[in-house]
């Protein structure tokens, strides 16, 4: 597991900015969400809308260190600062999967189907003993 504790922007936690964006998911992020919460894919947990450092990740699984963000037309403007949010992650050890929104919408098969290939690369999370 990732220890999370203290890496965190203050603002984020401050404002509750992930509650706001949790409330204000996309369509497209409110449906991929039915496919990752509740560890259906193959028992990973996802978190949404997580803090972390100066962001807030649309998805992520800590075991796996697996971020998966799901752009709208915004990011097109915004390609360089995801370019450097990206590399950032990485550099901390996470794997990025970015997805257009119609992707989710349209696709959705085949998003789902990159996620597990990606988990696929980590050993999955232990189960709980009885």
């Amino acid at each position: 597991m990732v220890d999370m504790e203290g890496q965190t922007n203050r603002f984020i936690l401050r404002k509750r900015v992930q509650r706001l964006l949790r409330l204000n998911m996309t369509v497209a992020e409110r449906k991929l969400w039915q496919q990752l919460r509740g560890k259906q894919l193959y028992g990973w947990k996802f978190r949404r809308q997580h803090p972390y450092g100066d962001y807030v990740l649309d998805f992520v699984c800590l075991d796996a260190k697996l971020v998966v963000e799901v752009d709208g037309g915004q990011h097109v403007e915004r390609r360089q600062d995801d370019e450097a949010r990206d590399a950032s992650l990485r550099a901390a050890g996470f794997q990025v999967l970015r997805f257009w929104n119609n992707q989710v919408t349209h696709h959705m098969d085949a998003v789902v189907e990159a996620i597990v290939a990606a988990l696929s690369a980590t050993p999955p999370p232990s189960r709980p003993s009885p």
